[in-house]
């Protein structure tokens, strides 16, 4: 019985002992971190939509990495921490409740897919953490209001029209097929394609919908042979878009493609082969060969990663110097100290006149970049990127 006694005695103090150790060790931790500020990249790393989501996350840590010691001699210490949101929605609300529990997360570069970036930000608003978007398109994630939601790049309320105009105006079409994804951003942007090009008197013969990761679209095919229109639109991801042109040639369907920048990667090209011939896609990126800041980019990514930019590589680069431009802006504000995440919030919605390697960015009151622009491509040949054709600005 003694000899029981003491061992529990001996247990309780150690189990004691070791409680008061976690404790000095949690706060420790808390004080030895307390320097660190930690940016998440939520984007699909995994799935249809990698090509991109890889891109974004590329470019975002070869900014982080540049500012290193910048924020070093400011007392802070840069952290990159990934998340693969899988272009689920799902997923990307998972990922979020883990990136608002670690307090040292003070932003996020993401998402991809706007029907991600939606449920996501809601999460997002409750921690009161900043995210901004290189890619988001869809009305809804800046239109609802939020305090934590920007974006760099245009709203398919500008994409869809200045598509419709293009199809319209240049490509002469008089008879429109539309066919979308039924996501957040396939299906928003194909309704703002629509209302756009009827406004302009263009007939839609169409307005049909299909699944991400359907693989056989000869039953949506088959009414576009039927109803013979002179244009086909897809409002979705490069993933369905490349199987859908290659199919459509296939099927005898030359009439000119015309879609949004889900369609704007290297991975199209690949799916699709020769038949991306007299494709056209809108786009939200710029080519970041017509500029010298461009082509530097390109180069020091190259020679970082081993392999080509894709057309949101230096999207995420930029995005995440918008980031770091307002964490630094939030620091410099809260006399050289750790800022909040609501300061931070504020002080990158506040951002104006930033100056990235191909966008400038001023956010207005609802995180929407005052100077967005549309870009239009074109696919002659087999080639990515595609041919430069115009831009449209806001």
């Amino acid at each position: 019985m003694k000899l029981k006694k003491s061992l529990t005695l001996l247990l309780t103090g150690s189990l004691a002992a070791g409680m008061i150790l976690a404790g000095c060790g949690s706060s420790g931790g808390d004080t030895k971190d307390s320097n660190v500020i930690k940016i998440a990249t939520q984007t699909p790393l995994s799935g249809g939509s990698a090509t991109i989501g890889e891109a974004i996350k590329l470019g975002a840590q070869l900014k982080l990495e540049e500012e290193k010691e910048k924020f070093k001699d400011l007392g802070f210490t840069l952290q990159l921490v990934p998340y693969d949101d899988q272009g689920d929605p799902k997923k990307g609300v998972a990922n979020a409740q883990l990136i608002g529990a670690d307090k040292s997360i003070m932003a996020v570069v993401g998402h991809f897919n706007s029907g991600v970036a939606i449920p996501s930000s809601e999460v997002y608003e409750k921690y009161e953490i900043p995210m901004v978007s290189p890619a988001n398109s869809a009305v809804e994630v800046t239109s609802r209001g939020l305090k934590t939601v920007n974006r760099i790049v245009a709203r398919d309320d500008f994409q869809g029209p200045a598509g419709a105009e293009f199809a319209v105006n240049n490509l002469k079409a008089k008879k429109i097929f539309i066919v979308q994804d039924k996501t957040a951003y396939g299906t928003g942007l194909a309704e703002a394609f629509k209302k756009a090009a009827e406004e302009k008197g263009a007939e839609i013969l169409g307005f049909e919908g299909i699944t991400v990761g359907e693989k056989d679209f000869n039953g949506v095919l088959n009414q576009v042979v039927s109803k013979k229109p002179d244009l086909v639109y897809f409002g979705g991801i490069y993933a369905e878009g490349g199987l859908l042109i290659k199919q459509a040639r296939e099927k005898g369907i030359n009439v000119p493609f015309l879609g949004g920048d889900g369609m704007d990667a290297s991975t199209l090209v690949e799916i699709a082969g020769d038949s991306i011939k007299n494709t056209y896609i809108t786009s939200l990126a710029g080519d970041s060969t017509k500029i010298e800041e461009g082509k530097k980019f390109i180069e020091t990514y190259k020679a970082k990663y081993k392999k080509d930019t894709e057309s949101y590589s230096v999207y995420g680069y930029d995005t995440m110097g918008v980031v770091l431009k307002g964490i630094e802006d939030a620091i410099k504000a809260n006399n050289n100290k750790k800022p909040t995440r609501a300061q931070v919030r504020d002080a990158v919605r506040g951002v104006k006149d930033y100056q990235g390697v191909l966008t400038k960015v001023s956010f207005d009151d609802i995180g929407d970049n005052d100077y967005a622009k549309v870009f239009i491509y074109s696919f002659k040949e087999a080639k990515y990127p595609a041919e430069y054709v115009d831009e449209v600005n806001k």
